[in-house]
């Protein structure tokens, strides 16, 4: 039982997340009374209330000592930060795609800007978990603002389809992570991830139960499946294609580094012990995410789909680093990840700007051939993102898949090294597909988009491909905070 001191200690240690909370419920009311501009003016409170955030959360013990909260259901640390300032980044990008591509819509309503606030905070919540039930909670947060966000615009069965396929497949998902949690509580008589660690070293002098292995497959079942990993990313090319277009840039960036991040505190601070048992299972879903992310993009038309195909593949490459294990690995995939994030925001921020004279984003690959004339800028900039994306050198994009197939050549897993870089090889040829449509296609007679000047480029767009092009001059700093986390990760 804690006491009143306690409590108040832990809500200050927490404050950023605490914060955040408190700022999502008054933007809400706030919301409610505006009579004009409603959507603009909460983007705004809800940027400002993220940027806080983050200025909070860097703000919180960096000298990679883990604090324990709440009655140590949460802990945080220097990984928490690390992938707490990915999540922010990510969230503040997809209000800024927010506004520019629902902002002038009868869809752009303030509740958008609430709903990224709110799933925000889950994956905070998911990201510091140290116990199951913390882990649930956040993820279920984070989980039903998706499942609203999906089918935003209500005026579309596309997105309402989106929106429902999500729903119903998450419901499954989270369904399946109950399910091994219980087992892992029936096996173990605790839910907190320090103490489920300390059994199973107990444990590994005699033979771990098949229960709590069982329990283990479950969980990182239901964790695959918010990552898009195969075989559980069913759901991803028709969200993706289906909710809105800055959805669907939220959905490829936040989600997912909480979601890899969720993934770590498990398979390295509760069952890192045994990792030669999960190590089989994470191989077998990223050799196969990486295998059909490369050739299922091959045939597609509608450039969201595409994405989607394009995120499952990225999704792969970042899981070698679990695989592989250790903090050099952890490190690895925590550079990947990083890098990925700044692409995908880069990358959609360039699409969002191409829009009709109905003010909708272009969404089949065909609707940007002759981009390079109406808008050198965009083109030259999607170009990059992509370019980065298939991992062409001296770009960042390289350097991410650099830094993993070294992991896994460091671990010995040559043939592994190989099949990913073929997979990275064929995955090439769709993103230079677009690159050869903006530059040497004609548009059609009937073509109508153009690319008005916007925030978003400004505040999205350069700062990504700025990132992406000089990374090569200083990438050590980043790689040094990842390996600063991975080190606190216990």
């Amino acid at each position: 039982m804690m006491d009143m001191t306690t409590i108040i200690t832990d809500l200050y240690m927490a404050r950023a997340d605490v914060f955040l909370a408190c700022a999502a419920l008054i933007l809400l009311a706030v919301g409610v009374c505006l009579k004009t501009r409603a959507f603009h003016r909460i983007a705004i409170g809800g940027v400002t209330a993220l940027v806080l955030t983050l200025i909070m959360t860097l703000q919180q013990d960096n000298s990679g000592d883990s604090i324990t909260l709440f009655g140590d259901m949460l802990v945080y640390d220097r990984f928490g930060v690390f992938m707490k300032v990915l999540v922010s980044i990510g969230a503040i990008s997809a209000i800024f795609m927010g506004v520019r591509d629902l902002g002038d819509h009868v869809i752009g309503k303030f509740e958008y800007v609430i709903l990224i606030l709110l799933a925000t905070l889950g994956m905070n919540i998911m990201i510091s978990s140290n116990n199951m039930l913390s882990l649930y909670m956040g993820l279920e947060l984070q989980s039903l603002a998706l499942y609203i966000l999906a089918a935003f615009n209500r005026n579309s069965l596309t997105s309402s389809e989106a929106g429902l396929k999500y729903f119903i497949l998450g419901a499954l998902s989270s369904g399946m992570l109950l399910f091994g949690i219980s087992l892992i509580y029936g096996y173990t008589g605790t839910t907190s991830f320090p103490l489920i660690a300390d059994i199973v070293l107990i444990e590994q002098t005699d033979m771990v139960s098949m229960g709590m292995l069982v329990g283990l497959v479950f969980i990182l079942v239901g964790l695959a499946f918010k990552i898009s990993a195969v075989p559980f990313h069913m759901w991803t090319p028709d969200v993706y294609q289906g909710a809105p277009s800055s959805v669907t840039a939220f959905f490829a960036m936040a989600p997912k580094m909480a979601a890899m991040a969720l993934m770590a505190r498990v398979l390295f601070s509760a069952f890192g012990e045994l990792h030669s048992d999960w190590a089989q299972i994470i191989f077998a879903i990223s050799l196969a995410s990486m295998a059909l992310g490369a050739f299922a993009g091959l045939v597609q038309k509608n450039l969201y789909r595409l994405l989607a195909y394009s995120s499952i593949g990225h999704m792969g490459y970042a899981l070698l680093g679990y695989f592989v294990g250790g903090f050099t690995g952890v490190t690895a995939t925590l550079v990947y990840l990083s890098i990925y994030l700044v692409m995908t925001a880069g990358t959609f921020a360039m699409i969002l700007s191409v829009r009709n004279k109905d003010n909708v984003a272009a969404t089949n690959l065909n609707e940007f051939a002759g981009l390079s004339k109406k808008s050198p800028v965009v083109a030259y900039g999607l170009a990059i993102m992509l370019f980065s994306m298939a991992g062409i050198p001296p770009l960042a994009g390289f350097f991410g898949k650099l830094y993993i197939f070294k992991a896994v050549l460091d671990g010995g897993y040559y043939t592994l090294a190989v099949l990913g870089v073929c997979a990275s090889v064929v995955a090439s040829y769709y993103y230079l597909k677009l690159i050869k449509i903006m530059f040497f296609d004609q548009p059609s007679a009937h073509d109508d988009y153009v690319v008005a000047p916007s925030r978003l480029l400004r505040w999205v767009g350069v700062p990504s491909v700025l990132f992406v092009v000089t990374f090569i001059f200083y990438p050590d700093w980043l790689v040094y905070e990842a390996t600063q986390a991975a080190l606190s990760l216990r």
